[in-house]
């Protein structure tokens, strides 16, 4: 037991991770990459959308809450997910990735609940102008979900794969945003910014960024006044 607990911290150390203060004490945010990252609050760890491709996620911390944004392998990878399983884990998703997933609890655009004290929000998350082909977005309206995610007195928000939305824009009081910037699937340097200047995250963090040149979202925020754009390992 001791040596897996080892193993686990030596892999979680291997990955960049941020501290933010909050109410209820430190929210550690640990970047696994692409749409992948967890969460460590009072002694709960929170996992969202762990793809195996990423990392070795039997050397990751157990989740004891998983968040699952839509059904793409990418982000439901029943492999990873299984790795980082507790008898007592609780599995959220939206409701396409229920029959994959035993006892998950199902939530909707615009459901909310409180799980193991934290207040999730499921925001919408789809496409608007990037297509598959000719009306066929590559992520339909209803089928998937952002999150928001309340830490003490702190808003945390993980977008899913989704393009700047009118729900997205209207969101209040979002201290920390996950905002995807990915070609064709999600977002435009351009459109993060239109979003980030909408609803104005504290801080803003571009992920599941793929070969897009995050420069670029750096470049067209300078000079916009509250918003901290931060760069981390989020290919």
């Amino acid at each position: 037991m001791l040596s897996c607990a080892v193993t686990a911290f030596a892999a979680a150390a291997s990955l960049d991770t941020d501290t933010l203060t909050t109410q209820g004490g430190d929210l550690k945010i640990t970047f696994v990459g692409h749409g992948s990252l967890y969460f460590q609050y009072q002694k709960k760890i929170i996992h969202v959308d762990p793809y195996g491709k990423l990392a070795d996620y039997g050397a990751l911390p157990k989740a004891d809450m998983t968040l699952i944004t839509h059904d793409h392998p990418d982000h439901l990878d029943l492999g990873a997910l299984k790795k980082i399983l507790k008898p007592s884990t609780i599995i959220v998703c939206p409701p396409g990735c229920a029959p994959k997933l035993k006892d998950a609890i199902v939530l909707r655009n615009g459901d909310t609940k409180t799980l193991e004290g934290i207040k999730i929000e499921a925001v919408p998350a789809y496409n608007i102008v990037h297509m598959r082909a000719p009306g066929q977005p590559y992520h339909p309206k209803g089928v998937g979900n952002g999150y928001i995610l309340t830490f003490g007195d702190k808003r945390v928000y993980v977008a899913g794969d989704t393009e700047n939305i009118p729900e997205m824009k209207a969101l209040k009081d979002i201290d920390v945003a996950f905002l995807p910037m990915n070609l064709p699937y999600t977002m435009t340097p351009e459109m993060v910014a239109d979003a980030a200047k909408a609803f104005k995250p504290r801080v803003l963090y571009p992920y599941h960024t793929g070969d897009t040149d995050v420069s670029k979202l750096v470049g067209i925020m300078k000079g916009v006044e509250g918003i901290d754009v931060r760069i981390r390992k989020m290919k």
